[in-house]
């Protein structure tokens, strides 16, 4: 049995066994321990294959209880694993197969190893290039491609943050449409400018001298950046005039 979102047993819009939910009601359901999913992430999960819910006559989607356990699953395998998309939609197959397997691990992680110490938050969690052209379907071309237009940057010591294998399947998702790379340098400058505003907020907390100061700046970093997210969602949806299901 797979573990199901925190929090959403006791929620005001949760479904009892057999009823199928709609995504909005999903959404709820997640956010108390994802503040930051969104209607869009949940589209794109189920695009990427790692979820298959049902569909009304007019194309509605409707989500079981299994399909929302499995999707905590998948963020939660996200958030504390750190793993690609790829690599968690083999696992949860794998899973429901009745396999019993070990999380993959990445990076510079050996076997035996414990995971590296995250001192300052999620920003330690890495990702190799290999890894990265693997999960999102690409060749080494497009992702130089992509670095040029500064939608993806390695780190350092030549890896990746995790979250560039989310970038890079979201780049790879709108260029189905048309939508090619060098035309969401917008969306970089603006991703660029509110974490900026993010960063200034929390800033004096990161160098108080006071330890559980500091330490709170990683929890007003993602309270922020939660909110930041779902304005910016709120805010291309007016724009556009539409109104996610």
């Amino acid at each position: 049995m797979l573990q199901t979102p925190s929090g959403g047993a006791g929620h005001g819009t949760a479904a009892t066994d057999g009823e199928l939910m709609s995504i909005g009601t999903v959404l709820n359901l997640l956010r108390d321990e994802f503040p930051d999913i969104t209607i869009s992430k949940i589209r794109f999960l189920e695009s990427e294959g790692l979820v298959e819910p049902q569909r009304t006559p007019a194309g509605y989607r409707k989500f079981s209880a299994s399909d929302v356990e499995r999707l905590g699953h998948v963020l939660r395998m996200q958030r504390d694993h750190y793993l690609p998309l790829k690599v968690i939609r083999e696992h949860l197959d794998a899973m429901e197969r009745g396999e019993a397997l070990p999380l993959p691990k990445l990076g510079r992680q050996r076997e035996g190893e414990a995971p590296p110490e995250r001192p300052e938050g999620p920003a330690t969690a890495r990702i190799g290039r290999a890894e990265l052209l693997a999960a999102a379907g690409i060749e080494e071309q497009e992702l130089a491609e992509w670095e040029s237009y500064g939608l993806l940057a390695p780190l350092p010591d030549g890896a990746y943050d995790a979250e560039a294998a989310t970038v890079a399947s979201l780049v790879v998702e709108l260029g189905r449409f048309g939508i090619e790379p060098r035309h969401l340098r917008v969306m970089k400058a603006a991703a660029d400018r509110e974490a900026g505003l993010v960063d200034q907020v929390v800033a004096p907390l990161r160098r108080h001298r006071n330890p559980q100061t500091r330490a709170h700046a990683e929890a007003r970093t993602k309270e922020l950046a939660g909110l930041t997210v779902r304005l910016h969602a709120a805010l291309v949806q007016t724009a556009l005039g539409v109104r996610l299901p």
